[in-house]
Formats: C-alpha cells, structure tokens, sequence
C-alpha cells in the first residue's frame, strides 16, 4: 500500500493550501483516513481523520481553520487549509488505516510527508 501526497509548499501568513493524499496498492477497504503533522523539534501531533462515513476529527486548535474531507471512491483524502500562521510550518503526513485482506487488520499506512513553509 502507498500513499502519496500532494499540495505543500511555501505560503505566506493569512494563506491557504490544499492537500491531497492518494492510497494504491491491495486494498481492500479503508476505514480512517487522516493527516498528523511534525513539526521541528516536537512530536508527531493529530491534525485531523475522518472515517468512510464521514465524520470528523480534528485537533482542538485547528478546528474552524482546516477542513478534512475524502472521497472513498478514489482513496484520497483531502486538506483544506486556511488563514495559515507561521506555527503551522511542519511536514504534513497522510495516514490511513487499511484492510488488505480479511484475516486481520487494518493496518496503519503512512505517507512520506510534505513540507508546509508559512512565511512572509
């Protein structure tokens, strides 16, 4: 299972930037979908997930500012971000939580991270 991610890069304060994160490989369902952010010097932290049905997670502080959406056909979930502050500078992981056969699972998968600069 891979998942790719899409859409970071350098944005001035006040900005916005939307990701995206693909799932391929043998899949067989994917239950929750997410993305966890790390920024310099701190630990891995919740930004938000969201499950085949639709509901939502998100991490106290960026409730109202980011917005988790998915679309369960393609195996992508989405990142909208807005009004972006210099403390949200981080590399972005997707994650997603996959059943690629009945016997067990699901398995936490990871992407390879992106890099999300606010800067003026």
């Amino acid at each position: 299972v891979q998942l790719v991610e899409s859409g970071g890069g350098l944005v001035q304060p006040g900005g916005s930037l939307r990701f995206s994160c693909v799932a391929s490989g043998s899949i067989l369902s994917i239950t929750e979908m997410g993305w966890y952010r790390q920024a310099p010097g701190k630990q891995r932290e919740l930004v938000a997930t969201i499950t085949t049905g639709g509901r939502t997670d998100y991490a106290n502080s960026l409730k109202g500012q980011f917005t988790i959406s998915r679309d369960n056909a393609k195996n992508t979930v989405y990142l909208q971000m807005n009004s972006l502050k210099p403390e949200d500078t981080a590399v972005y992981y997707c994650n997603a939580r996959v059943f690629t056969s009945w016997a067990s699972g699901p398995y936490r998968y990871w992407g390879q991270g992106t890099q999300v600069t606010v800067s003026s």
